[in-house]
């Protein structure tokens, strides 16, 4: 038995044709009424189950909802956020860029200064009689 956000979802927000928006990995942010425990769960399972959706966070002190993806269709999801919450806008929705990746520090041989010298110890001084 299918719930009313899964059949909302699947009716009206899966996209007719793929579009170039499809491909980008995008990050939004919404501003949403997080008034309880309560209105949080319920904003982290509509935009967890959300087409493309690949990491959902809040942020509980500004009261937005940050969504990570491909391909997710942002206006849908500020309509299924505002028809369980009462209230969403969208305040961001930009490209994720990805990092530049650091090479590895390749480290430098280095050779002891002590292999050309020849072996001192104390047998050899004279220390113990030898």
């Amino acid at each position: 038995m299918q719930s009313f956000i899964d059949r909302f979802i699947e009716r009206f927000c899966v996209p007719k044709a793929q579009s170039s928006l499809s491909s980008m990995k995008q990050k939004i942010v919404m501003k949403v009424q997080l008034n309880s425990e309560k209105c949080r769960t319920k904003a982290l399972k509509i935009a967890a189950k959300a087409k493309g959706v690949s990491k959902v966070s809040i942020e509980v002190d500004k009261g937005q909802v940050e969504v990570i993806g491909n391909g997710v269709d942002a206006v849908c999801l500020a309509k299924l956020l505002k028809n369980k919450l009462g209230f969403a806008t969208i305040v961001v929705v930009e490209e994720v860029k990805k990092e530049k990746e650091e090479k590895p520090a390749v480290p430098i041989p280095w050779i002891s200064s002590y292999l050309h010298y020849p072996q001192h110890h104390a047998y050899y001084d004279g220390f113990y009689g030898y």
